[in-house]
């Protein structure tokens, strides 16, 4: 029997209470669920008799880790799991939920439907870079940027050892094809298909109209060299700020061996998505205007 992991936003009430809800519609059709130590003591009365585990071991226990919360929830699965091939699905408790593709209405149907085999399993490249001996991943994307300053960075790009060009800017976002619909697109980037053999580099308010977003094979290993003026930056992964970085220092990221595998509706698809969660491509002079 299939063992199902409950990953929730702890710092969102109503994300609780929707996973205490799934727990209990999921024990209900018999399946094996497990829990974290801090759902337990915050709601042990509604479930009794349920496996707790630790989190940090769900990936060694679960066929599928299920969050509940929005896209930082997934992706702070992500982190924590990004060297497994567990599955990871979610469900949008937040306000946007592009990632997080299933809906709270649907919740029972959806668990059964997860029970059955009713969905697909997508795989999403990763980009890594490893500072002091640490390994960093990220689904979304890695953004060197000014730390807690007024003054511009400046960052000297290069493709596989090829001078790209010299950035003046707020900061710099190197993007995965996942990444391009969040802080990229925010930053003027393009839209890129999910599995784009691609990256995207996108300058986040930069001193020059001539610094565009530009858009390079994957296979191509990027390094920057950055300068402040302040003499410290920061290397942010997936909205999380992962490393404080000084002036002269090197940053290398290239793809991951390591993928992302995401649980979808079976019948979803990424243009769908785009449509629902961005009205992507409507004219809105032609509909009613609420």
């Amino acid at each position: 029997m299939r063992t199902y992991a409950i990953f929730e936003a702890t710092d969102r009430p109503e994300a609780e209470e929707l996973a205490i809800k799934a727990i209990e519609i999921l024990q209900k059709l018999g399946a094996n669920v497990c829990v974290s130590e801090s759902i337990v003591k915050k709601y042990g009365d509604s479930i009794p008799d349920i496996r707790v585990c630790k989190r940090s071991s769900y990936d060694d226990i679960a066929d599928v880790i299920i969050t509940f919360g929005g896209d930082g929830t997934i992706l702070s699965a992500v982190q924590s799991y990004i060297t497994s091939d567990v599955p990871i699905m979610g469900f949008n408790v937040g306000k946007l939920g592009f990632l997080a593709e299933f809906v709270v209405s649907g919740l029972e149907q959806t668990l059964k439907d997860l029970m059955k085999g009713n969905y697909k399993v997508i795989t999403r490249s990763a980009i890594e870079t490893t500072i002091d001996g640490e390994t960093i991943y990220a689904l979304n994307d890695m953004v060197i940027e000014k730390s807690d300053t007024s003054h511009m960075v400046e960052i000297k790009a290069y493709s596989n050892k090829h001078f790209i060009g010299e950035y003046f800017a707020d900061g710099l976002i190197i993007a995965t094809p996942t990444g391009s619909t969040a802080y990229n697109l925010s930053s003027g980037g393009p839209v890129i298909f999910p599995t784009s053999p691609v990256f995207c580099i996108t300058p986040v308010s930069p001193h020059s109209l001539t610094h565009r977003p530009l858009v390079v094979p994957d296979n191509q290993q990027l390094e920057f060299v950055v300068y402040s003026r302040t003499g410290e930056l920061k290397l942010v992964a997936d909205g999380k700020v992962r490393k404080k970085i000084r002036n002269g220092d090197i940053i290398l990221i290239k793809k991951s061996d390591e993928t992302v595998k995401l649980v979808e509706p079976e019948n979803s698809s990424f243009f769908d998505v785009l449509r629902d969660k961005f009205l992507w491509a409507e004219h809105r002079t032609n509909k009613e205007i609420k």
